[in-house]
């Protein structure tokens, strides 16, 4: 990696025809401008196997999306790499992303989960309910600072558990969808 090259990506997905499910694409807009240098932000419908050469690239990789289940507004988790390497042409696991960055381009990046608490997943429309709206307020929030002091770890831990305290389940809607 280049100095001059963001050391930082952040992949945010999910349908934003889906209301709630377009949480990843409406934080990556509202992060727009606002994101400090070192920091690329790519949107995406959903994880596939090419965004393992775009995370090998990077130091750190956050997955972004909405999340079904979790404590609201959002949580933060470390990600573990995947034991093994396994995916679907219809979506792909973050954790596997990371493990395909590792086996096929030799990099280690840091990975972490942000999931933001939606409601409204069984609509069509390009808008988001009110209480995702606030959610994803919060996440900016707390992920500006933490984009400027890169303090993944020590935020992740802050908040607790780890996503393979989850048995590597997200609980996100795009994984299910």
């Amino acid at each position: 990696m280049s100095a001059d090259r963001a050391d930082v990506l952040l992949i945010c997905y999910g349908n934003p025809g889906r209301l709630d499910d377009g949480l990843g694409a409406a934080f990556a807009e509202a992060l727009q401008g606002m994101a400090p240098d070192g920091v690329e932000v790519d949107v995406d419908y959903q994880l596939t196997v090419e965004h393992a050469a775009a995370v090998a690239e990077h130091r750190y990789a956050i997955f972004v999306d909405a999340s079904v289940e979790d404590k609201e507004p959002f949580f933060f988790r470390r990600l573990e790499l995947g034991e093994e390497v396994t995916f679907s042409t219809h979506s792909v696991k973050p954790e596997a992303v990371l493990a395909m960055a590792s086996e096929f381009f030799g990099a280690e990046p840091e990975g972490y989960a942000l999931g933001i608490r939606g409601y409204e997943f069984n609509e069509f429309g390009e808008f988001l309910s009110p209480g995702a709206t606030k959610n994803m307020t919060a996440a900016l929030q707390f992920m500006l600072p933490m984009l400027e002091k890169r303090n993944f770890s020590e935020m992740a831990a802050e908040q607790g558990e780890t996503a393979a305290d989850l048995n590597g389940e997200m609980k996100c809607k795009t994984e299910s969808t």
